[in-house]
């Protein structure tokens, strides 16, 4: 951007960038596209917001990035060595907040909560077969396999339980998956002005930080933001024959 100095304004794109992926601004997505992208995203940032188990919401954005066409991103208040239930569980909330909004705004569902939907599955999954946080009790099911030449993305876990156990433990992803979903549902339900807000918010400013969303969910008016002018071409060729023609 021919800036003299680095402000914090540059780390926080960086930041972006790194956690979320470029941005892809010359993708054309319709008006319509965009209204369901703005209430899907709202729907993950309302959870996000009403759990106090959940990280706390770094950014939420409708520019696509990456191969998202938004992105909710939460950051960690701190170092996380451990996790527990109801920090799992809020996940899942999250996860659903999008599929969720989208039923309650336009009665449909679409391909966009694909990812959603994979790891709340994976989520409760692993509550169940390794955390031993369910029904079945402190046990673990499955056992990993893998190459040592191998990363342990490419380990999998070998089934050894029998027929009926595995059908246990699918009813049992099935019951905290559905528990979730219903504390969902109510929730942005009963939110549905503040998720309507937010998503309009996200229309008017394409990017909301955590503090515009906090300002939008308590009800009040969007906080001034700070305009990043980024100079053309033809004004940094100018500047720098201003520069020279000085020295």
């Amino acid at each position: 951007q021919d800036k003299d100095s680095v402000s914090m304004i540059d780390f926080e794109m960086a930041k972006d960038k790194v956690l979320m992926g470029s941005e892809r601004r010359s993708m054309i997505i319709s008006e319509e596209e965009k209204w369901n992208t703005a209430v899907h995203e709202a729907g993950h940032a309302i959870m996000m917001i009403a759990n106090e188990h959940h990280d706390p919401v770094h950014k939420v954005t409708i520019i696509p990035r990456g191969r998202s066409l938004g992105v909710t991103m939460p950051l960690p208040r701190g170092d996380v060595l451990s996790r527990t239930k109801e920090q799992f569980e809020a996940q899942i909330q999250s996860a659903l907040g999008g599929r969720i909004a989208e039923e309650i705004f336009f009665g449909k569902l679409t391909t966009g909560a694909s990812n959603d939907i994979r790891q709340l599955t994976h989520i409760a999954r692993a509550m169940v077969c390794e955390y031993g946080m369910s029904r079945l009790g402190p046990l673990a099911y499955g056992s990993e396999e893998g190459s040592i030449f191998l990363g342990r993305d490419y380990t999998q876990r070998t089934q050894d339980y029998s027929e009926e156990t595995a059908r246990q433990i699918d009813a049992e992803v099935h019951r905290i998956i559905d528990e979730q979903y219903q504390i969902v549902k109510n929730t942005l339900l009963e939110k549905r002005d503040r998720l309507e807000a937010i998503a309009k918010a996200l229309l008017q400013r394409e990017a909301l930080d955590a503090e515009e969303l906090k300002a939008v969910f308590e009800g009040r008016e969007l906080p001034e933001r700070q305009r990043v002018v980024i100079p053309t071409y033809a004004e940094r060729e100018k500047a720098a024959k201003e520069k020279r023609r000085q020295t």
